[in-house]
């Protein structure tokens, strides 16, 4: 048994995979599914701002595809939205300001459905959280978790979309957000009746640090997959690698 930590990458079936928008363009991604069991819910990744240097392997996003398969039987798809590059490629296209990037959302969606990925939520991080509440609103998702959600592009439309829904919004806001703090978050989410704002003492916007990490994917893995949370510090599994 070992302790999970910051470069621990756990067993998962992991495959790249090519999403293709309804706009043409073809997106570069990864399909991260538990090694020995189907999945019991789904994570579709939104990135933070590709311009500010966000992508599909942005740290909180991977180290949830790096843990979450094996920790709680949960599949994370993570992909570059149009004109992303990462790791693992170059998307098709160009920046699109949080418009076009509908495309890629409903791309990603797609790729679920006739996957048959089971309860899929879309996990946004900063510029992500913009793009699930603006697109994410499609009958196949679950819900929404949003990290750092800044509220620029996102206005009150779209939470009030959400809000009559009644899907389920969860937003963790740092106590040190760059952009939206948790006192201000509390009160432009009450537009959405069922949402929690989590406020996380000591945080800030870019989550760095393995306990925020950690405490993220507590909070994500409490909603997906209650059935395993709390998740453990500790792996006694087959072989985990470091990144």
């Amino acid at each position: 048994m070992g302790e999970i930590r910051a470069s621990t990458v756990l067993p998962a079936r992991r495959e790249a995979i090519t999403l293709h928008t309804a706009d043409g363009l073809e997106l570069v991604g990864e399909l991260a599914l538990p090694a020995d069991r189907p999945p019991v819910a789904t994570l579709v990744c939104l990135h933070p701002l590709p311009t500010a240097e966000g992508m599909m392997d942005s740290h909180v996003l991977r180290k949830a595809s790096f843990r979450l398969p094996a920790l709680a039987g949960v599949a994370v798809l993570r992909f570059n939205t149009r004109g992303t590059t990462s790791a693992h490629g170059t998307s098709q296209g160009e920046f699109g300001g949080g418009e076009t990037e509908r495309f890629d959302v409903a791309a990603a969606l797609e790729y679920a459905e006739f996957g048959d990925l089971p309860h899929p939520w879309l996990l946004g991080w900063s510029f992500g959280t913009e793009l699930a509440l603006k697109w994410g609103l499609d009958p196949l998702v679950e819900g929404a978790i949003l990290l750092s959600p800044p509220l620029h592009r996102a206005g009150d439309a779209d939470l009030d979309a959400w809000g009559g829904d009644g899907r389920p919004v969860v937003a963790l806001v740092p106590e040190f957000d760059d952009y939206l703090r948790p006192a201000e978050a509390r009160e432009r989410f009450k537009r959405i009746p069922q949402a929690e704002v989590v406020a996380v003492d000591g945080a800030k916007h870019l989550w760095v640090g393995e306990p925020y990490v950690r405490i993220v994917l507590d909070e994500i893995v409490k909603r997906v997959a209650p059935q395993a949370w709390p998740l453990p510090t500790e792996w006694d599994g087959p072989p985990a690698k470091s990144q």
